[in-house]
């Protein structure tokens, strides 16, 4: 099932690029989101439309999970469901750079089991799951070995590099930034970036596919208290989220709990 299901993810998340492609550089519609939930565009709408109908078409019995769809309590009865962010990284897109992904998955009892990110911008494509390594345009990557902070590379927001969230001290590393969660994940994956964190709760749809596709590629993912990390929870948000090389994830933790 996961193969089936790593080829659905891989074939509509390329039928997706087109779509956003015709609005990007094309000043799109776009509005702020109740509850300071941030900014959508027509382009988000456009994209979630047409993955619905192709993931759910293919497997009506699967549930559903999407940034840009009411949520309902129905998911949690299913025994797997999508979770989809139609365009990752939206302020990105809107501003006309090329970092913004699909984001799609799919979860079975709370674990991830296929996985896709597609950066239609760079015609970009990282896959996995759970009976598939982790691959970008069908060739097999890896995750960086790197021991401890020394010399690593962080993909981490200024504010997350903020004295406070560091009791034992902040790491020296070279902090990095890309606007979606999915490409920082899938950035660790193939070893580009040593770790990457964000320490506020992490939608599910952000981090989904990109958590699997690092963790196949060799990588350690986590919340930010060192627990796994679970999906298609009834409030759909993890504790942060921290992805690196096993040596440099353990000085992480170590740091940020001291």
């Amino acid at each position: 099932m996961p193969a089936h299901d790593l080829a659905l993810l891989s074939e509509a998340a390329r039928a997706a690029g087109p779509v956003a492609l015709r609005y990007w550089k094309n000043a799109p519609r776009a509005w702020e989101k109740d509850a300071g939930a941030g900014p959508v565009t027509e382009a988000d709408l456009a994209v979630n439309d047409l993955l619905e109908k192709r993931l759910r078409g293919a497997r009506p019995d699967y549930g559903w999970l999407s940034e840009e769809s009411a949520d309902t309590a129905a998911r949690q009865q299913a025994e797997r469901v999508f979770i989809v962010d139609p365009i990752d990284g939206t302020r990105a897109f809107m501003a006309g750079e090329d970092t913004f992904a699909h984001s799609l998955a799919v979860a079975e009892r709370g674990r991830i089991t296929a996985a896709a990110v597609y950066l239609p911008a760079l015609d970009r494509l990282y896959t996995a799951s759970i009976t598939a390594p982790a691959m970008r345009d069908g060739q097999e990557i890896r995750a960086s070995s790197r021991p401890d902070s020394q010399g690593a590379t962080l993909l981490a927001t200024r504010h997350m590099m903020g004295q406070d969230y560091w009791p034992g001290g902040v790491p020296d590393v070279k902090r990095s930034f890309r606007a979606s969660l999915a490409f920082r994940l899938c950035l660790v994956a193939e070893g580009r970036h040593d770790g990457m964190l964000t320490l506020r709760e992490a939608w599910e749809w952000d981090i989904a596919a990109g958590s699997l596709i690092a963790e196949r590629a060799g990588a350690l993912v986590t919340d930010r208290f060192n627990r796994p990390l679970s999906f298609n929870e009834p409030q759909p948000q993890a504790a942060g989220v921290i992805a690196a090389a096993p040596g440099l994830h353990a000085e992480l933790m170590e740091r940020l709990s001291a």
